[in-house]
């Protein structure tokens, strides 16, 4: 049985902070110049999850149209799909700078995702339910 241990305000605020480090991540990890394809990846990934986030029904939400359970399964596919990118779009081997981030982010994010309580905290949602005590 998973231990959901992680609340939905949590989770939310690393929603944001791993969407700008996906965005940051090729200059960070400094594989912008030998990858354009990890490049955009990375951006692209790190802007929809940010952009989920923003939809999401839980604390961090602003429009709060998607649920919580489905943001979940959504942050598990996109973990699961930055591990294998690497390999699954051929810049594995452009140095463990380029394929590195996308592992360890994407391993994180499915593992976060698997953690989190699916009930947010929060004091109403657009749908009506009540936060939980």
């Amino acid at each position: 049985m998973l231990m959901r241990v992680i609340p939905t305000r949590m989770h939310a605020a690393a929603d944001y902070v791993v969407g700008v480090l996906l965005i940051a991540s090729p200059w960070i990890f400094q594989y912008s110049d030998e990858s354009s394809v990890a490049t955009w990846i990375a951006v692209v990934a790190g802007l929809a999850m940010i952009a989920m986030s923003l939809m999401t029904d839980y604390e961090g939400g602003v429009v709060r149209m998607i649920a919580m359970r489905m943001h979940l399964v959504t942050d598990a596919a996109l973990g699961v799909f930055l591990a294998v990118s690497p390999w699954l779009f051929g810049f594995a081997d452009e140095g463990v700078n380029a394929w590195l981030p996308f592992v360890v982010i994407g391993l994180l994010e499915a593992g976060t995702a698997a953690m989190t309580d699916p009930e947010p905290r929060h004091e109403r949602s657009p749908r009506g339910r009540h936060a939980h005590a």
